[in-house]
């Protein structure tokens, strides 16, 4: 596999297409942060780690209206691939659908989102969005 993160993203967008109540992605230091931070902000019910041989598995609660059905998460989009890397300072970060939505980004205060990494001045890795 090339791109774990874009399977990451992959394997959360199918879920939510079929109406999967739970998702399960081999897990990665990365993935567990970015798992963390889509906790954090809302977008994902619940989530848990178990430490299966050789690499793990992250198990994710998708978080759906309880009348509309609908997803908490919209769009999941790949931002930073390994063919072409996004950098941005901490002037030009992203705002996605003018502060509605979520950037993710890897910086050297760890995985924060946009709004995080803003507050701290630190500039790094955007990875993707999300709305």
């Amino acid at each position: 596999m090339t791109d774990p993160i874009a399977d990451y993203l992959t394997r959360l967008r199918n879920a939510i297409k079929a109406n999967h109540r739970i998702v399960e992605i081999p897990s990665s230091n990365l993935k567990k942060e970015m798992t963390r931070v889509l906790f954090e902000q809302g977008y994902i019910l619940n989530y848990k780690f178990e430490d299966t041989p050789p690499q793990g598995i992250i198990k994710i609660a998708l978080k759906y209206h309880p009348v509309t059905k609908a997803s908490a998460i919209r769009t999941l989009k790949r931002i930073s691939r390994p063919g072409l890397r996004q950098y941005r300072s901490h002037e030009n970060l992203p705002r996605v659908i003018n502060g509605l939505g979520t950037a993710i980004i890897t910086t050297s205060k760890g995985v924060i989102t946009d709004k995080q990494a803003r507050q701290l001045n630190v500039g790094g890795e955007v990875l993707c969005y999300i709305y």
